[in-house]
């Protein structure tokens, strides 16, 4: 009889398309998968996969079996979570996250979810929200906080929190506290996030007008490289104001006032819909709740539902 540890290893070859993937996605190698697929077809008796040396297909009788292996896979973890301690849930998942969120409150998620799931571990990767929307759909990593919503096949999308930008600049620069049009400030180098970002293109949008001279416009993947520039003095930083709090507590930066708004940016936790995704719906919707400040990070988790 089919152990649901086969199923499993079936499901994630067909949903990754390689022996490779399901591999790397189960913590496991290429031939235990190969073992227990071959397993799989020696006790139902029929071919389930199409194989060649870069890729697996489900054959028609692989289709079929693709449809029950959803509903088992997703039954047992509805059990886990409907029956089951949550405090159980054990582990990898690997997380995506935009550089925003860790200078804001990826520190208070970990403690949380250190406190709530321990035996579940978080892999996680920080990177621009282009190249964590591409690894999401590549499966390469099962949940993301990203500029959202993301839009794809199978993707969802829980609205974590929305971060006003701001024009942030030192007090060096003696810009004092009237509100600035766009024309004061195009005289500085202005620098944001990295190209390929929307935020990037939202400033190099709004200063791409006739009535405006050339602007310098400097772009950086590291926030920590783009906040030192501006308080050195060395332009104005576009940034969510969020991320800088320490600094303009201590006065390095200062808030500038200007007479018009920018778009607010829209992070959201993403992830692909999946049978067994109860940690990752979990881990969003803490997250969630941190980022709008309504979860106290000390609580403890409850023993049951």
């Amino acid at each position: 009889m089919p152990d649901f540890r086969s199923i499993e290893t079936f499901l994630w070859v067909v949903k990754l398309g390689s022996f490779r993937g399901a591999a790397q996605r189960l913590n496991t190698t290429q031939p235990a998968i190969s073992q227990r697929i071959a397993q799989l077809e020696r006790e139902m008796g029929v071919k389930l996969l199409n194989r060649d040396h870069r890729a697996a297909s489900p054959t028609s009788s692989g289709r079929q079996m693709m449809v029950y292996a959803e509903k088992l896979i997703g039954l047992r973890a509805q059990m886990i979570a409907e029956v089951g301690d949550i405090r159980a849930m054990r582990g990898a998942l690997r997380l995506g996250v935009a550089e925003t969120i860790v200078h804001t409150w990826l520190p208070r998620l970990i403690k949380s979810v250190n406190a709530a799931y321990p035996n579940l571990s978080l892999e996680i990767e920080v990177d621009i929200t282009p190249n964590l929307s591409a690894r999401l759909l590549a499966q390469e990593i099962e949940l993301a906080f990203v500029v959202g919503p993301l839009a794809g096949s199978g993707v969802r999308n829980l609205v974590l929190r929305d971060y006003p930008i701001g024009f942030l600049a030192s007090p060096a620069l003696g810009l004092g506290s009237a509100p600035l049009s766009l024309n004061e400030l195009a005289r500085f180098p202005i620098i944001t996030f990295p190209r390929k970002t929307q935020p990037y293109e939202a400033v190099r949008a709004l200063f791409n007008r006739p009535d405006l001279p050339p602007i310098r416009l400097h772009a950086s993947a590291s926030l920590a490289t783009v906040i030192h520039m501006a308080t050195e003095g060395l332009g104005i930083a576009v940034i969510p104001a969020a991320i800088v709090e320490n600094e303009l507590t201590n006065g390095r930066l200062q808030l500038l006032a200007t007479d018009f708004s920018m778009q607010p940016l829209t992070f959201t936790a993403s992830w692909l819909a999946s049978p067994d995704s109860i940690a990752v719906e979990r881990v969003a919707g803490l997250a969630a709740q941190i980022a709008q400040g309504s979860h106290p990070v000390d609580a403890a988790a409850p023993a049951g539902h």
